[in-house]
């Protein structure tokens, strides 16, 4: 009778273990499906990101991503996968890259420019 509890005990242990881990993995790839489709820009939109929108581009994106998750893809990876079938563009925040380097300097060369001419201007004055 006493193995016949423990046996029981022990099922029932392992089998919430299981449930939760289940339920925990589920929990987890859906938090990051939206958190990596609140970053992809939707090429249906104008400018709506994947996760909030309603289109057949954003329902096929979602369902990619979240296949990318399950075959254990991490989101630089699945990103770059995007990227080369979509393009750049459907990333809000672009890649650093020599392609778009004038992008990410501009507006620090733009601010330079501007406290150089406003010395100027002071100084004349």
């Amino acid at each position: 009778m006493m193995k016949l509890q423990n046996f029981f005990k022990f099922f029932l242990f392992t089998f919430f273990i299981t449930f939760s881990y289940t339920s925990f993995s589920k929990e987890n790839i859906n938090d990051n499906v939206k958190k990596l489709t609140l970053e992809l820009r939707c090429m249906t939109c104008q400018n709506q990101s994947v996760y909030d929108s309603d289109s057949d581009f954003a329902k096929d994106i979602k369902k990619i991503v979240k296949e990318k998750f399950k075959e254990g893809l991490n989101e630089k990876e699945i990103k770059d996968f995007l990227t080369e079938r979509y393009g750049e563009y459907i990333l809000f925040k672009p890649y650093f890259s020599s392609k778009n380097l004038l992008l990410w300097l501009f507006p620090f060369v733009l601010l330079v420019i501007s406290m150089l001419v406003f010395i100027r201007n002071l100084k004349k004055n």
